[in-house]
């Protein structure tokens, strides 16, 4: 994951020079921050310059960007203070492999006479920064990737969203009729296994803003939940693959304890619903021929999430950590695996663990960036 915060090299100032924005790139999606200024004087808006005008009315006026690009307007955070000043918080997503275009709209634009320097981290600060060099004549400074996701977290999380919680979870998880999401904050946040969730997983256990290690990971996670789709159902996007799989039956394709057992495997405590074998049932041709594409996203989606969902458990038990909070873009409009989760963790854990989540998922590492800028232009 690559994370980017636009830096102006200030000469004795202590705030940064507008435009200001925090960049998350993925190994799927792109994650823009914005900041908006609303408390903009007349004095300053009559010497703002009119590349920076237009890249503002650019990113504010739209809600989409070419094919491909979509700025999230229910997330938007209103009215906040940032570095004293106040203003609207703009998030933006586009895939990863349009980068190339939006490094030609950052020289098409002149951000390089805006900014010197671009903060980074995550292998994109590498894969990208030759590119940031020659296009657009933009370098790249490196910040840490996990700092500034676990930064961005607890600063959302802090402000809330827009006089509500940031965080929920499933009350009655494991009755289908009964569920229902509910807000919460984290107060007290400490300490916690987050459980990022991309394109792969990394799990970490957090201890305090500044300590924190990662536990484990693993590479089954939002891009082989869509590379598998793709290959199975032909689909092409994110969103259409979680709808193929919200109009799925995955028991058509796994075997459950029931098909092995006859029922439930009481010794244990396996209900006979309970997955024995993710696919199981493909070694029958004829299972074969009577499942559907839908089938196979849905199945494709709780094999995926299950896998995760059993690992944080395993994490938060070795780790003795009872808040357990998923983030990351795989849960982007997909309350399969959100209740999935939350299913998984009550159940496996006798109610002793609650799955938590927040409303802006996977964007916490590119608010962590724009925090670091404002940190960087202000230390002395």
């Amino acid at each position: 994951m690559l994370i980017f915060c636009f830096i102006m090299k200030l000469k004795g100032e202590k705030k940064p020079a507008f435009p200001w924005f925090g960049m998350d790139i993925g190994g799927t999606l792109v994650k823009l921050v914005y900041f908006e200024p609303v408390d903009i004087t007349a004095e300053e808006e009559q010497e703002e310059v009119e590349n920076l005008k237009s890249i503002r009315r650019y990113l504010t006026s739209n809600v989409a960007y070419g094919k491909t690009g979509v700025r999230d307007v229910h997330l938007e955070l209103r009215n906040m203070t940032m570095c004293g000043r106040t203003g609207n918080l703009h998030f933006i997503r586009f895939p990863t492999q349009a980068m190339p275009r939006f490094i030609q709209m950052g020289r098409d634009k002149n951000f390089s006479s805006l900014h010197t320097t671009l903060c980074a981290t995550g292998g994109g600060a590498y894969k990208f920064e030759n590119d940031f060099r020659t296009m657009a004549d933009l370098e790249l400074l490196k910040l840490d990737e996990l700092d500034c996701l676990i930064r961005g977290l607890l600063f959302v999380d802090r402000m809330g969203f827009n006089g509500l919680p940031e965080g929920y979870y499933f009350q009655n998880p494991s009755d289908t009729q009964s569920c229902v999401k509910k807000p919460c904050s984290l107060d007290n946040p400490f300490p916690m296994l987050l459980v990022n969730i991309g394109s792969g997983v990394s799990i970490l256990a957090v201890y305090s803003e500044d300590n924190y290690k990662r536990v484990t990971g693993t590479s089954l996670g939002g891009g082989t939940f869509l590379g598998l789709c793709c290959l199975l159902t032909g689909c092409e996007t994110f969103e259409e693959a979680l709808e193929m799989a919200s109009k799925g039956d995955s028991t058509n394709v796994d075997k459950l304890v029931k098909d092995i057992y006859g029922g439930d495997y009481e010794r244990f405590g396996l209900q006979g619903s309970a997955v024995a074998s993710s696919f199981g049932h493909m070694m029958s041709k004829d299972k074969r021929d009577s499942i559907s594409k839908e089938d196979l996203a849905r199945a494709t989606l709780v094999t995926i999430t299950n896998n995760i969902g059993s690992i944080a458990r395993m994490c938060a038990v070795n780790e003795k950590i009872e808040r357990v909070v998923f983030v990351g873009n795989f849960l982007r409009i997909n309350t399969v695996s959100t209740k999935l989760l939350a299913y998984a963790m009550d159940f496996w854990s006798k109610g002793q663990l609650r799955a938590l989540f927040l409303e802006h998922e996977g964007y916490f590492g590119a608010v962590g960036a724009l925090m670091e800028l404002l940190k960087t232009t202000e230390d002395p």
